[in-house]
């Protein structure tokens, strides 16, 4: 899944919920739960394999979800008065995808990031690029119609 219907769940979930120590790792397992669901994004491992790196389009797919993201987060942290917990369940939300930019980035590799690389894999369910954007879509405004409603 794309970055976007991640940080908006995480932050959703932390703002739900106001204890950290509940919060976090619920944002941070939504990522799992949000990558089992049907859904489109480009296929890193298959690029890496045939190109040895990311193509360009891939790049630039990634670099534009990144600023959504982070502006998504920006804008639910401070409409949500500023609570740090936001911030903290829409990172948590994405941690398990940042683990593996230094092995699509940088091509960094180690026995742990294949075993959880391999994880990873084994849970992604894909789907083409219109139901599975479509998936995503519907997911963000759920998730964002939830967090505007909890405030």
């Amino acid at each position: 899944m794309l970055e976007t219907p991640h940080v908006a769940l995480g932050a959703a979930i932390a703002s739900a919920i106001p204890n950290p120590l509940l919060s976090i790792p619920l944002a941070f397992a939504s990522h799992f739960l949000l990558d089992m669901t049907p859904h489109w994004t480009p296929h890193l491992n298959t690029e890496t394999k045939k190109y040895g790196r990311l193509t360009n389009q891939t790049l630039l797919i990634i670099g534009f979800d990144l600023a959504c993201a982070l502006l998504l987060t920006a804008y639910l942290y401070k409409y949500g008065n500023n609570n740090p917990n936001i911030l903290f369940g829409a990172f948590a939300a994405i941690l398990p995808d940042v683990v593996e930019g230094p092995y699509f980035l940088w091509g960094y590799k180690n026995k742990y990031l294949d075993i959880w690389m391999k994880f990873q894999k084994s849970i992604q369910a894909d789907a083409n690029v219109f139901w599975g954007l479509l998936t995503q879509i519907i997911t963000l405004g759920a998730t964002l119609y939830w967090f505007f409603s909890l405030l």
